[in-house]
């Protein structure tokens, strides 16, 4: 595995995050066909202690002296496959004031065991793509053993239970569910679970498969009305790069793009690095194999190759 803590970088909902991974690349219960991260290597709903809770808090301490909005669960794969997150989570706790956050894709919120462990969260981030079977199967491709209604009844447990704030994210793709209809019927299930903020969300990186289609920003306003007044259309992030950190360099640029595709934009901002010094260091590691673009609309991202 890579190191467990990374960052901080900007994220769109949660200002600058402090990353945890705590599990493996692309280890996940889903391979959805939007994946920025591509597709799935290990489909599994086996929960294990992939890596040591001890080993995540020691590199989270040397990390807390910079400065950071939220400590978020995240990273490579699916969270809540590690069997010990409650206990990170409650660890981590008692390190910071600073809100946790758990992003997932929410297909495990049926277990108890689950709900029980996320409870010592802040914010719980889980997703809802599809308001039917036969969309969910298509664009989140789960493992054999997630079936969508278990799942989305899941999802409704954990508000009942949760005292956190609950974000769900509707990933909305173009011919696909991004139709008035497959709308209509994810917006029911949403009211159902109640969350404090419904965000929308479509293709601005590299996906996993090319049949995953961006939807353009009119249609998605158009379909936000469908939720109501806690729809928010989720907009890229952008802050302006701070005066650099000499100790930021090319293993931390790595680092940020083995997590995520990114620009040099994206890396400006989320190293606090200038724009020069972050060309030149991908320019290096282009020039040894290390890292390959992708070109999307007028941005190129760039990913570390694996």
């Amino acid at each position: 595995m890579s190191r467990p803590v990374y960052g901080p970088v900007p994220s769109r909902r949660l200002g600058r995050s402090l990353g945890i991974d705590l599990i493996p690349f692309k280890t996940c219960s889903y391979n959805c066909i939007y994946c920025q991260l591509g597709r799935t290597r290990h489909k599994t709903v086996e929960r294990r202690n992939w890596i040591a809770p001890e080993i995540v808090l020691e590199e989270l301490k040397k990390r807390l002296h910079i400065p950071f909005d939220t400590i978020t669960l995240a990273g490579s794969g699916e969270p809540t496959l590690h069997s010990e997150i409650g206990r990170v989570i409650a660890d981590v706790k008692m390190l910071t004031d600073a809100p946790v956050a758990v992003l997932t894709n929410g297909s495990l919120l049926s277990r108890p065991d689950v709900r029980r462990d996320l409870e010592a969260a802040d914010i719980v981030l889980p997703s809802l793509d599809a308001g039917n079977e036969k969309l969910f199967h298509y664009i989140n491709r789960p493992h054999p053993a997630v079936r969508f209604l278990p799942m989305v009844e899941g999802l409704i447990d954990f508000r009942r239970s949760f005292r956190g704030k609950i974000w769900l994210e509707v990933f909305l793709l173009g011919g696909v569910n991004a139709l008035p209809p497959a709308v209509h019927e994810i917006a029911l299930i949403a009211e159902r679970i109640g969350p404090e903020r419904i965000q929308l969300n479509t293709v601005t990186r590299p996906p996993a498969e090319p049949f995953a289609m961006q939807v353009s920003q009119d249609i998605m306003e158009q379909l936000a009305e469908i939720f109501g007044g806690r729809a928010e259309i989720i907009a890229d992030y952008r802050q302006p790069p701070e005066a650099a950190r000499d100790e930021q360099g090319e293993e931390e640029v790595k680092e940020l793009i083995l997590r995520r595709p990114c620009t040099l934009e994206d890396i400006s901002a989320a190293l606090s690095m200038d724009l020069t010094r972050a060309s030149r260091f991908i320019a290096e590691l282009t020039a040894r194999g290390e890292v390959e673009s992708t070109a999307v609309g007028s941005k190129r991202y760039f990913t570390a190759v694996r």
